[in-house]
């Protein structure tokens, strides 16, 4: 069973064909779903440098550079944490951008103030950097399947808000 390449991602892949630049993930709980999506279209090469799945703590500090701290004291499942995985992934493989998700995805891990299907999504470029928060239903595949989209359109969405 295969990955079908959905009208999002060949609009993405367009877009940094287009404007000529790199993109890394960092992932968590979608667990490579986005990376694998990506690369679903032949020629990913060209705009995709790789990703990292970051699903344990200490791969976040030690290969995306996320301190300790900032995970003690916000939390893997955090905006903090999600932009510093899109900062750490961009530098580390050497890309013009750096797409992150982290969060909830179910069916148990969720807390009060972080119930199952919250999740942040960051992108990190030389000098911008956004995040958002979600909060998604659904069953845990859906939840990831969610954020993996939503990844994408926010990808989207800032390239295309960019001057060519």
């Amino acid at each position: 069973m295969g990955i079908t390449p959905t009208d999002e991602v060949c609009d993405l892949a367009a877009l940094l064909k287009e404007k000529g630049l790199k993109l890394a993930v960092a992932e968590s709980c979608t667990g490579g779903l986005l990376g694998a999506r990506i690369t679903s279209l032949a020629g990913s090469t060209d705009y995709f440098t790789g990703g990292v799945i970051s699903y344990a703590n200490s791969v976040k500090t030690e290969l995306l550079g996320v301190p300790e701290e900032t995970i003690k004291e916000f939390g893997a499942v955090s905006r903090e944490c999600a932009k510093l995985m899109a900062l750490g992934v961009r530098e580390r493989l050497k890309s013009d951008l750096g797409l992150s998700i982290t969060g909830v995805a179910g069916p148990g891990g969720g807390t009060k103030e972080k119930p199952v299907g919250t999740v942040f999504i960051a992108l990190s470029r030389e000098k911008l950097s956004v995040s958002v928060r979600l909060f998604l239903k659904g069953t845990r595949g859906e939840v990831r399947e969610q954020a993996a989209s939503f990844a994408v359109r926010l990808a989207i969405k800032e390239l295309r808000s960019e001057p060519s």
